[in-house]
Order: structure tokens, then C-alpha cells, then sequence
């Protein structure tokens, strides 16, 4: 292991599974200390236990700004500073058109998009020289998928305020850019909201589409996330990683 992120300090918001938990175990693998936030108390601290003196685990929801502060001042506490950020905390939610309400809008909208920018606007005062700050979105900003516009749409707005955000913050020494997920094995697909067979039919024709056949890992999220925090990834600002196997160009 090259220890990449060494004496590195990242914040990893929806880290109790998926993309956010193996993101936690790739940077702790590479000498970094994270402090992982979710809601999930109990699996944050087995993410402590497997990772002794690396991980801080502060439970929380990234829609409620008293959680926010909270998580800025632990980690400000325990760090006196971040590296790197990662707002990752995100829902997805199957909604036909004709049922999306603004409710609808507000509940996908209030973790995907308020959340995420909440949480690196809160943190701002705190990143060091040369911080990343890592925004996940999706390969649905490139094409359009029946049910997923409210979605698709939150995080197309969060790919956008992440180029913005990349042009104003260079000057003060912070990069930001965003990774696009393609499909993915995670709990996410499962609480999308449809029955286990549709999920199962939409599985096929999407696993049809790939190059590999079958459904990317998280991790390979996680390590895309390294690079880009690392000092290697120095040069790149407001680009959207897109890993998706290779669905969008198909």
C-alpha cells in the first residue's frame, strides 16, 4: 500500500454503507483519518472497531443543520482541520412523473442537493491548502432512465454547483469535482422503491448494457475517491469522474 493519503484528514457523510463505507475503509487503508457521519449509530461504530485510532464516528442527518454543526465541531475538535470532503449522503426514489409533487422534489432534493452543499458550506472555514472536495453524483446526469427525474435532476443540479464551486474556490486553494457512479451493488438499489421483480427485469437490461455484464462495486468508487484526494489528482478541477462500466457510451 502506498499510503497516499498520509496525515490526510477527510469527512465522509453517508458512511454507514455502501459507496460511504468502503469509501471510509479505502482512505484508512491509505493513512488517513476520516471522520464518518451517518445516521446508522450502530454501523459507524463498527467502522470505529475495524479501524482503531482512524475513524471518528458522529451520528447524524445532513438535512438537520444542528447535526452539521455538530459533525464540524467534533471533527474540528478532534482535527483542527479537512483534506479532503466527501458529502456522499444521498437517496434515491422511484417517482413517476404525474406523482412528482414539490414534496416529492423536496424529499430527494433535501439530502442530495441541500445536504451535500450544506455540508461543504459549513465546512469551508475549515479545509486546509490544497483540500479536495469530492461531490457524488451519477451517470444519470448523461441519460435519461423512466422514474428517476426527480433524482437524476438533484444530482444533475449538484454536478453543476460542483464546476461552480471548482472555479470559485481555486483560489483559495481547494479543488472540487465530482464522481458519477454508474450502477452499482449497494443497499441504494434496493430502497428505490420498486418491487423485487421489476428490480429484478430493470437488473438485466441494465447489466446488458455494460461492458463488463454485470453491476460495478462500491469500491470502485472508493478507489476513483482516492485518486482524486490524493496529490496525484493536484491538476484536475471541476470534472465529473463518470465510472458506469461503460453504460453511457453503449
Amino acid at each position: 500500500m502506498q499510503k497516499r493519503l498520509e496525515g490526510k484528514v477527510a469527512v465522509v457523510t453517508g458512511a454507514s454503507s455502501g459507496i460511504g463505507r468502503e469509501i471510509v475503509r479505502h482512505y484508512t487503508a491509505e493513512g488517513a483519518k476520516v471522520v464518518a457521519f451517518a445516521r446508522n449509530g450502530a454501523a459507524l461504530e463498527e467502522l470505529v472497531a475495524q479501524h482503531t485510532g482512524q475513524v471518528l464516528a458522529v451520528t447524524g442527518d445532513v438535512t438537520q443543520n444542528a447535526d452539521l454543526q455538530r459533525l464540524v465541531a467534533q471533527t474540528v475538535q478532534a482535527h483542527g482541520g479537512v483534506d479532503i470532503l466527501v458529502p456522499n449522503a444521498g437517496i434515491a426514489r422511484a417517482v413517476p412523473f404525474e406523482e412528482s409533487t414539490a414534496e416529492a422534489f423536496d424529499l430527494q432534493f433535501s439530502v442530495n442537493l441541500y445536504g451535500a452543499v450544506e455540508t461543504a458550506r459549513l465546512f469551508l472555514p475549515h479545509l486546509r491548502q490544497g483540500a479536495s472536495i469530492q461531490f457524488i453524483t451519477t451517470f444519470l446526469t448523461q441519460v435519461g432512465f423512466p422514474g428517476l427525474a426527480i433524482y437524476s435532476a438533484s444530482k444533475a443540479a449538484l454536478k453543476s454547483l460542483s464546476q461552480t464551486l471548482a472555479a470559485e474556490l481555486a483560489p483559495r486553494g481547494i479543488r472540487v469535482n465530482s464522481i458519477a457512479p454508474g450502477p452499482i451493488a449497494t443497499p441504494l438499489w434496493g430502497t428505490v422503491g420498486l418491487p423485487p421483480d421489476v428490480l429484478g427485469a430493470v437488473a438485466e437490461k441494465i447489466n446488458a448494457r455494460l461492458m463488463t455484464g454485470t453491476f460495478g462495486a462500491a469500491a470502485d468508487i472508493a478507489e476513483t475517491s482516492v485518486f482524486l484526494a490524493s496529490d496525484a489528482a493536484r491538476n484536475i478541477y471541476g470534472q465529473e469522474i463518470v465510472v458506469d462500466g461503460g453504460y453511457t457510451i453503449g
